[in-house]
């Protein structure tokens, strides 16, 4: 399985939500939280592109935040994302 990254901030209800799917699936995760780092926040926003959190990041590669984590788990394409 790719390694799970979740870029996520305080008091962030996407983000407590990713982390609830993400634990419903028992999929492992490594949780970095930026909320007290303005220097992650800008290397994360320069390397994504993205400045909303959460930030998920599979294997490498930028999936979205929590809507994107959802349509692919609805769709049934989480497994996909996830396989090495």
């Amino acid at each position: 399985m790719k390694p799970v990254t979740l870029y996520t901030t305080d008091a962030c209800p996407f983000c407590s939500s990713a982390k609830a799917l993400l634990n419903k699936r028992n999929i492992d995760y490594e949780e970095i939280n930026l909320a007290r780092d303005p220097d992650g926040r800008a290397e994360l926003a320069e390397r994504t592109g993205m400045i909303t959190f959460p930030q998920i990041v599979i294997g490498g590669e930028t999936i979205g935040g929590f809507q994107e984590l959802l349509a692919a788990d609805r769709a049934g394409r989480l497994p996909e994302l996830l396989a090495a």
